[in-house]
């Protein structure tokens, strides 16, 4: 069998969890977060492999969270019992419609996976499963793990419901796909440039320490700006 995930300690609260033979696109960061009374599970891959293999529940409760609604971050959201994301996602967690998932649009990479995860795996008997929220965010909630907390920014651009969390404190934000170090990806099904630039805005008065976001590598406030100002002034050419 081959081996799937890739585990890595970002610090001693935060595990860095990715899938390095799934294509580079769809290749997403998921990231478990360690708190006193419950830990947070954010984003899921693409499900080709069970996350609960290297992030299962160990006793302490889960809160599973998914920062947006499409493919390489849903995978095995189902697999959890609380779940949270953004109401203007709720219909495609319930559903894991093609609109909103882009679920095609993995399956009819070339070569979506460099290698199978077993023997006699097939693209063929790959879909997402249906995960309904029982739990919906919205800007400014507030999940408290005891020991600290995060808040909710709810940043639309990419997707209409693309949530991050914020821990104010420690300076620490996990954005999903709102922002991370790579081209952002502003033309699938569900984006809106009006939005992502509104986004970006709001993000040049973000004081952040890092930021992990959705796919590459983590980043400072220096980058996260840097980001926002390209994107902004790719969009005014």
């Amino acid at each position: 069998m081959t081996q799937w995930f890739n585990v890595e300690a970002m610090d001693r609260a935060v595990l860095r969890i990715t899938e390095p033979q799934v294509h580079s696109f769809y290749r997403a960061n998921c990231f478990r977060i360690t708190g006193r009374d419950f830990d947070i599970q954010l984003d899921f891959g693409v499900g080709v492999m069970d996350l609960t293999e290297v992030s299962p529940a160990t006793g302490k409760p889960v809160f599973a969270i998914a920062t947006h609604a499409h493919v390489d971050h849903i995978g095995s959201f189902h697999r959890y019992a609380r779940r949270g994301g953004h109401l203007l996602e709720a219909h495609t967690f319930a559903d894991m419609d093609d609109a909103g998932t882009v679920e095609s649009w993995f399956r009819t990479q070339e070569q979506p996976v460099a290698k199978l995860p077993y023997p006699g795996w097939r693209m063929e008997d790959f879909g997402l499963k249906v995960a309904p929220l029982t739990q919906q965010l919205d800007e400014g909630d507030i999940v408290d793990l005891g020991d600290r907390k995060f808040m909710v920014l709810h940043l639309p651009g990419h997707s209409p419901g693309s949530i991050a969390l914020f821990d104010e404190h420690h300076g620490e934000l996990f954005s999903g796909d709102a922002i991370y170090v790579g081209g952002l990806v502003d033309d699938v099904p569900g984006a809106d440039v009006q939005s992502y630039l509104r986004t970006m805005t709001r993000l040049l008065d973000l004081e952040i320490r890092i930021g992990h976001g959705g796919h590459g590598p983590s980043f400072d406030n220096s980058q996260m700006q840097q980001i926002a100002h390209e994107y902004i002034r790719s969009k005014d050419a």
